[in-house]
């Protein structure tokens, strides 16, 4: 069974990876098509589909299409040919033969009595999956009507319209593609039949540009500066730059607020952003762009991350919705005396939390610390055996069974970075090779802790915001890559997130 988002992931990154969406439909339609002839109406009685003006209806135009060769058929459209909102429906409304099919548009409503008595079978392609709330009008006097209608085949198209509200289509069989969705049983649905429409296999195992486009957290009008995320970056000691650049990536994702706590050499460093604080020169001329949003916090030692942060920290994690420690950290003991700290805070002020870098070691000796805790962890392989001990192997398969495991184990989410990315929570698991291996430059994976970070901050579930935080980072990348071939640096990366997010969501 699958959630109605990951139906229209897995529709935009099969275009993504080859099979447009008009190409789906006809196979979808095609299947419902063959369903009815072979299994529902083997003496060509007249069919009646009642379209709408999404891909659903649009499912129904390519049925009623080849089902017109076989039976007489008549299509309603509820709603105006003008009104019809995707492409491939269009294309296929457009295709209907008027010699071989009577359409009707919705100013015939009236005559919908008339058209369910004369008809022996009726398809409902109204209404697919992502219905938000209860039918409205139209829709639920048609149900109702449908629903009236006895002894009767009524066909659904992938799911009865209606399906989970007050008021559904009840039909004796469903043709549903790719998978049973949520809500589908023998009482709702009839007859259940899956068919496979051609989603390729890339589009089912790795991320996509769909992944950004559902599940990307987009602020409401009315939202205030603070409602669409707060980010804590707490790194920086040994490195100085990594704090900065999970800072401003997570800015650059659409955090509204980023806080960076870090030692006092290092918080100099970002808040100057001095060409001879901050090497190379680049970086900080770069990073200066941003300095007014983001508000760097002192700590107590010059040079890394005490116990005794802790405490100055707690007002600032209090505020925030998401903390990302790890990023230049160090491993100083004093510093993993003041992760564990920090961790232990987090879950007191139930924080969410991204761990990177030499944070990941830390989480590795005391796993007991995530214990109810959203998280993502991102390790690369050599980290990933200081957080479990297992020395991973080379084979794709091994590596994502044992990734899995280890998520479901930890209770969290890990994104594995490596030349395929692994992503798990335990339960469902994603590749991403949407990179480059130019990629290997410093800073990335901080870059990639501050976009998981900030998408979490903005409400994404933490399983969520890493499969988004893979793809958008290596999209990034490809992007700079395209204008800066092997000598792109990390904030060339930075620079590329907005024109991900304007492209994808």
């Amino acid at each position: 069974m699958i959630q109605s988002e990951e139906i229209r992931v897995l529709d935009r990154n099969a275009a993504y990876y080859g099979v447009p969406a008009v190409q789906l439909m006809e196979h979808a339609g095609k299947s419902v098509a063959d369903y009815i002839i072979h299994h529902v109406n083997k003496t060509q009685k007249p069919v009646l589909f009642l379209c709408g003006t999404g891909n659903n209806g649009g499912d129904g135009f390519v049925a009623a299409r080849y089902l017109a060769k076989h039976s007489a058929v008549t299509v309603l459209l509820v709603g105006k040919k003008i009104d019809i909102r995707t492409d491939a429906a269009q294309k296929n409304f457009q295709k209907l033969d008027k010699k071989t099919i009577t359409i009707h548009e919705r100013e015939t409503l009236s005559s919908l009595d008339k058209l369910l008595d004369s008809h022996d079978i009726i398809v409902d392609a109204m209404l697919g999956i992502g219905l938000s709330g209860e039918l409205r009008e139209p829709y639920k006097t048609i149900v109702t009507k449908i629903n009236a209608t006895v002894k009767k085949p009524v066909i659904a198209v992938d799911v009865p319209t209606g399906l989970g509200t007050n008021v559904a289509i009840t039909p004796t069989d469903t043709i549903t593609f790719h998978d049973t969705k949520e809500g589908m049983s023998k009482t709702t649905c009839g007859t259940i039949k899956i068919v496979d429409i051609g989603i390729p296999q890339k589009a089912i195992e790795y991320v996509g540009p769909g992944d950004v486009q559902v599940y990307y957290p987009r602020p409401h009008k009315e939202s205030h500066k603070g409602e669409n995320g707060i980010v804590l970056v707490i790194g920086g000691g040994p490195y100085v730059g990594a704090p900065a650049l999970t800072g401003f990536a997570a800015l650059r994702t659409g955090a509204d607020l980023v806080y960076i706590a870090t030692p006092k050499r290092a918080a100099t460093a970002i808040t100057s952003f001095s060409p001879h604080a901050l090497k190379p020169a680049r970086l900080a001329k770069t990073l200066a762009a941003a300095a007014p949003n983001l508000i760097v916090t002192e700590l107590s030692h010059e040079q890394m991350l005490v116990p005794d942060d802790a405490t100055i920290l707690t007002k600032q994690i209090s505020k925030a919705h998401t903390v990302v420690i790890g990023p230049g950290l160090g491993t100083e003991q004093q510093t993993t005396d003041a992760v564990k700290a920090v961790l232990k805070c987090c879950k007191q002020h139930k924080s969410s939390l991204v761990i990177d870098a030499d944070a990941i070691a830390v989480v590795g000796k005391h796993a007991k610390l995530l214990s109810g805790i959203p998280a993502v962890i991102t390790p690369h392989t050599g980290e990933f055996t200081k957080l479990t001990g297992v020395k991973l192997p080379t084979s794709l398969n091994q590596k994502k069974n044992i990734v899995a495991t280890w998520a479901k184990k930890l209770d969290t989410t890990i994104l594995l970075k490596g030349a395929v990315d692994i992503i798990s929570d335990g339960y469902t698991t994603k590749l991403n090779d949407v990179h480059n291996e130019a990629m290997t430059v410093g800073g990335t994976g901080d870059v990639l802790a501050g976009i998981t970070g900030a998408l979490m901050a903005k409400g994404a579930k933490p399983f969520h915001a890493a499969r988004m935080g893979a793809f958008i980072n290596g999209a990034a990348g490809n992007e700079a890559f395209s204008k800066r071939s092997y000598g792109l640096i990390a904030t060339d990366i930075i620079q590329e997130i907005p024109t991900i997010l304007k492209t994808y969501v």
